[in-house]
């Protein structure tokens, strides 16, 4: 949990970070984004936990810094938070681009910049849209985390080979295992569902549509 948590709520900055070039059409910015994005999106994680886990300490050796007492834990959740950046940016942007363009003009039209308008109009309006896309986010980055063992962070999975090895009990190991990780999903999404009501507690249209998703 502490991978999903740390890797989400670095990953929501980078995907803002990211999405903002993108949204203001920023030069060079811009492309650099995209490229991003189209990376991170287009290639396995377990790949690009590998990318970063061996080849950024590699890399940074060449400059003189030496990263080799760097816990693996820091390259996983790092991993995963570029990862999720990906795909929170498109999530912003599809977001952003839903909010009536007529609000922001009226935002205008009362005297607000184009900083407050954003953040007191589009943002919370585009936050509440995207939370089901940030949900399945957040459940897939549970899962994805039993990758984490494959560069030996002892997580869930880990736990439960080692238990299965040291026991023999494997089916028992990982049934137990399945049953967390299904039951932490539940609790996810129905936690998700419930912000998602609360935020679009004002749009009965809205929220009714994701009270029956």
């Amino acid at each position: 949990m502490f991978i999903v948590a740390a890797s989400f709520l670095l990953g929501m900055l980078v995907g803002f970070l990211v999405a903002l070039p993108r949204l203001y059409r920023i030069p060079v910015l811009d492309r650099c984004c995209a490229v991003y994005v189209s990376f991170f999106r287009g290639t396995p994680i377990l790949i690009q936990l590998f990318l970063i886990y061996f080849g950024l300490p590699e890399w940074a050796g060449r400059i003189g810094l030496d990263l080799s007492r760097v816990p693996a834990l820091a390259f996983v959740i790092l991993t995963y938070a570029l990862n999720t950046g990906a795909f929170v940016s498109e999530a912003i942007r599809a977001a952003v681009g839903s909010v009536d363009r007529g609000q922001v003009e009226a935002a205008y039209a009362v005297g607000m910049t184009a900083r407050q308008a954003f953040v007191r109009i589009v943002l919370p309006q585009a936050l509440a849209v995207s939370l089901p896309v940030l949900a399945n986010l957040v459940i897939g980055g549970l899962k994805d985390s039993s990758l984490a063992f494959t560069v030996g962070v002892m997580e869930m999975t880990g736990r439960a080979r080692t238990l299965g090895v040291a026991t023999q009990h494997f089916i028992e190991a990982y049934i137990a295992l399945s049953v967390i990780y299904y039951a932490v999903s539940l609790a996810l999404e129905r936690g998700f569902r419930l912000l998602e009501r609360r935020m679009l507690r004002h749009e009965p249209s809205l929220a009714g549509k994701g009270g029956r998703g």
